[in-house]
């Protein structure tokens, strides 16, 4: 077998970690259609699928993403050769997918984004809001923020820090209610649940709070719908420091209880944590979010 063309293994790799065609193709001053051609003339030359293609949308297979990580620091050394010989400013861009849960993309997330923009405009910034590391598994974001550790192959975490979360009810619900003096007193509180109502209830036992899933009586898959009740006087819920202190009309309840440890990970895939766009975004947010 001839050794594939380096220009389709360019054009591989910077549709792939670019995002889309459209972006690889501004990236390396090409229209689409050639390098599109570009990137099937490579798939004939290994005989091989490396994108599967949904719509307008390009996901790497499995080949493709083990023919990226291989290839990942050849194609950045490349590019860097070509913008130094051409004496261009090396401008960083490209797209960016960045999952959080839907508190953070609410209340953390918008002043870290800004930042971004400010450093790196040729970014575009895609946050995808869910509670959940599927997304990350399934490639339908580049990072995620989430508070596991990675536990999939192909994925690489920093852990930044740990944080805290209490239990808070607005200042209208405690002025109607009498306030808990003890975490078992939380179970008649008028908890307000994740969707997930027994394993909720069953980590709720574990930091003594006698809790039965058929008891609650609002339940919701959002963080972020159950803090607007909180604030609305509608229930307790607990919810992470970071978040409660920027919340005005909330009270910590049992300010001598244990707090509820929440780690904080940053993770991406393995063969994308060398892009420079991955390296910048990431480095942004670690430094962002060990401030909090």
């Amino acid at each position: 077998m001839r050794p594939p063309d380096w220009n389709h293994i360019r054009a591989f790799h910077a549709t792939a970690t670019s995002g889309s065609l459209s972006a690889a193709a501004r990236q390396l001053g090409l229209t689409q259609p050639t390098l599109s051609r570009q990137v099937a003339a490579l798939e004939d030359e290994l005989g091989v699928t490396l994108f599967s293609r949904f719509g307008r949308k390009l996901v790497l297979t499995e080949t493709g993403a083990d023919l990226l990580k291989h290839i990942g620091r050849m194609g950045d050394a490349a590019d860097a050769v070509v913008l130094a010989a051409s004496g261009r400013t090396v401008q960083i861009g490209g797209r960016v997918s960045i999952s959080v849960t839907d508190t953070y993309a609410a209340y953390i997330l918008p002043p870290i984004v800004e930042r971004i923009r400010t450093e790196a405009p040729q970014i575009t910034v895609v946050i995808v809001a869910s509670n959940e590391l599927s997304n990350l598994h399934r490639r339908e974001a580049d990072i995620a923020v989430h508070h596991a550790a990675p536990d999939q192959p192909g994925l690489t975490g920093q852990h930044i820090r740990d944080t805290q979360a209490w239990f808070y009810a607005s200042q209208d619900w405690i002025a109607r209610n009498e306030p808990p003096e003890r975490p078992a007193d939380l179970a008649r509180a008028g908890l307000i649940t994740f969707e997930d109502a027994e394993r909720y209830a069953a980590f709720l036992r574990e930091i003594g709070i006698p809790a039965n899933a058929a008891d609650f009586r609002l339940v919701s898959n959002s963080s972020v719908a159950i803090w607007e009740m909180v604030q609305r006087g509608m229930g307790v819920a607990p919810m992470l420091r970071e978040i409660a202190d920027r919340t005005p009309g909330v009270v910590r309840l049992l300010p001598e209880m244990e707090p509820i440890t929440v780690p904080v990970w940053i993770v991406t895939h393995r063969e994308l944590e060398a892009t420079p766009r991955i390296r910048l975004v990431q480095r942004i947010l670690a430094e962002e979010l060990s401030r909090l």
